[in-house]
């Protein structure tokens, strides 16, 4: 059976949709068979991996409202055994429509139950908030990975985001495990890119990846070109981190 991982912070720019499109890519180099749902209304993972989010029909926002059996909202992707349920804006009104509705916590973690045993893992890429749509992200999920910028105001928020899972595993979803904590836009360069790494893991040792994703311009283009970074540029050092993540991960699961 398949391992849901959401990949969150509720702090916007840290790189969750690149972990997420990425994560999924280099897994699925690795002969894992991946589904990435993109639970962001900006629909960035999407468009990462080259769907034209103006021609989609069925996506998170259909299947977090149950109108549709999760099968219907899969398309495929041009990343080698990576499946995608991508998103649209229409997913904003979801945070609204949810509000009354019996159980809501759990929309996504019952939808999810029809293909969980045909996928190695499914990737969840939340937005940068801790709305409706990243709590059933959290309660359908397995573990998550907490993305964190190599900078100044790193941890800032990081405390309230722990706070959630912790009130997520008491309430709706005690098997919630940390996968990882992943430092991201890593400056060889830079010393406070240094400092970040050290004060990160000196207080959540073993919590964090040993991988860390160094700031790449590869990284930054490959969304342009509705490609991941391994189709992109599997030379780069960007590509390289995340496939040396992906293993780690494999390696975690065993």
């Amino acid at each position: 059976m398949g391992k849901i991982i959401a990949i969150s912070n509720q702090k916007g720019g840290v790189g969750k949709t690149t972990t997420a499109v990425n994560l999924a890519a280099s897994l699925g180099i690795l002969e894992k068979k991946i589904l990435l749902i993109d639970a962001d209304p900006q629909a960035n993972a999407s468009s990462g991996l080259g769907v034209d989010i103006r021609n989609i029909k069925f996506g998170t926002y259909q299947l977090i409202g149950q109108s549709i059996k999760s099968k219907q909202a899969i398309t495929k992707t041009n990343s080698p055994n990576v499946d995608l349920i991508p998103s649209h804006i229409d997913l904003v009104a979801s945070e609204i429509e949810l509000v009354n509705k019996v159980r809501r916590e759990y929309m996504l973690k019952k939808i999810l139950k029809d293909v969980k045993n045909q996928y190695d893992f499914i990737l969840i890429d939340c937005a940068p908030s801790l709305g409706l749509i990243t709590l059933n992200a959290l309660v359908a999920a397995d573990a998550v990975i907490i993305p964190i910028q190599c900078e100044y105001f790193a941890l800032e928020g990081l405390g309230k985001l722990l706070n959630t899972i912790k009130s997520v595993q008491k309430l709706h979803n005690q098997d919630l495990d940390i996968e990882g904590l992943l430092l991201t836009m890593y400056d060889t360069r830079l010393r406070l890119s240094n400092q970040v790494v050290e004060e990160v893991k000196k207080h959540f040792g073993k919590m964090v990846f040993k991988t860390i994703i160094q700031r790449n311009i590869r990284l930054s283009e490959a969304p342009g070109f509705g490609e991941d970074i391994i189709t992109y540029d599997a030379s780069s050092k960007g590509a390289k981190s995340y496939l040396s993540l992906a293993s780690e991960i494999i390696k975690r699961n065993k």
